[in-house]
């Protein structure tokens, strides 16, 4: 609901894309106005993301506050906003960083303008350290499952699900990533049955976060032990690493009968090709769960797709209750210092330095 705006400072510190490949901080960036079924969130934290680095190099916005990932307290609420939410109320959540629509919105800044509905109350016993760690991999796996992998199971109704115990099996390629942990998470909420390959080093992680069973993706006849445990009856396959070589796997892995394939980047054709009518392979970006025009070079770029953001919505109020009940579990975060500084090194760190089975957060 509308309340009273407290006067905020017309500009704030951001960090900004400068040219490909390049951040800068800088100090008079416009502070965004709360319109409607807006939150302006004060920034307490903020999360880095592989994709902080790749969009930057891929496809740089000039000028664009960048940054995904945020936590922190609501300080201003423009009209239409959802009623549970109220000015002072810790929060986290993500919003498109370096976006060439709204440039003054992006998460590496002092204040954030979020859209309200698909903000998550954290409760009082989570850190905003912890809650910067939610946003994108939550969005990205609940969209990939429920949503394009199309996975039986309800997070509203878990135990509503009518099917066979040997046809609840789904596979999240890449477990022990931000976004596999929240596949699985979820997977096991909703009363299916996660399985996932990861590295040994990270097996018991991902038995944490309620996987039935970790598969060694180094091991040569990892596709053949997921075949044997599942039966022959996989047909629902998460790929969060999406690679040539987990392609193949997920693929050597489903069941005869075949099944579904998400992945979150463009996948080999070739792969796809060699079971062509049993399985039906695609791709993702989370960024459509906004309803609105993505704005990003070549294939990443997406018209509106109100139907994401319906679809997202109704995934934070499901989240919302799991976290309300203390149901819902954060991804293991390694806090950093160095403020600002210290994110846009971290950009330049995620780069070249992959992050197994932890996130990099700032506060802020």
């Amino acid at each position: 609901m509308p309340s009273a705006t407290p006067i905020l400072p017309r500009q704030q510190t951001a960090i900004v894309a400068e040219a490909a490949g390049k951040l800068r901080i800088q100090h008079n960036v416009t502070v965004p106005s709360p319109g409607p079924m807006v939150a302006i969130v004060k920034t307490a934290a903020v999360a880095i993301n592989p994709v902080d680095a790749k969009m930057l190099d891929y496809s740089p916005v000039p000028g664009a506050v960048h940054g995904y990932d945020f936590a922190g307290t609501i300080v201003s609420m423009g009209p239409n906003t959802p009623a549970h939410l109220r000015i002072g109320d810790r929060v986290a959540g993500w919003v498109h960083g370096m976006n060439a629509v709204e440039p003054n919105v992006g998460a590496f800044a002092e204040y954030v303008a979020s859209p309200a509905d698909l903000i998550l109350r954290i409760p009082d016993e989570m850190s905003f350290n912890d809650a910067a760690s939610i946003g994108l991999g939550l969005f990205t796996a609940g969209l990939g499952l429920f949503h394009e992998l199309k996975v039986p199971g309800s997070l509203s109704d878990p135990d509503g699900l009518e099917i066979a115990e040997d046809e609840r099996f789904v596979l999240v390629a890449g477990g022990s990533t931000a976004t596999g942990t929240r596949a699985i998470q979820l997977l096991r909420l909703a009363g299916l049955r996660p399985i996932a390959t990861c590295s040994k080093a990270n097996m018991d992680l991902v038995h944490r976060f309620g996987a039935e069973h970790a598969f060694d993706y180094s091991d040569p006849e990892c596709a053949a032990e997921i075949r044997r445990y599942t039966g022959g009856t996989l047909a629902y396959a998460l790929d969060c690493v999406a690679m040539a070589d987990t392609t193949q796997l997920c693929y050597n892995a489903m069941g005869r009968a075949g099944g579904r394939y998400v992945t979150l980047e463009p996948f080999r054709s070739a792969i796809a090709e060699t079971r062509p009518l049993t399985i039906e392979p695609s791709w993702l970006l989370a960024l459509t769960v906004f309803g609105r025009k993505v704005d990003i070079d070549g294939e990443y770029s997406r018209d509106a797709r109100p139907d994401d953001h319906k679809f997202a919505v109704e995934l934070t109020v499901s989240v919302q209750a799991l976290l309300d009940q203390g149901k819902f579990d954060t991804h293991p975060i390694k806090v950093m210092n160095g403020g600002w500084d210290g994110v846009k090194e971290g950009v330049d760190t995620i780069r070249t330095q992959a992050m197994s089975g932890q996130k990099l957060v700032y506060p802020v």
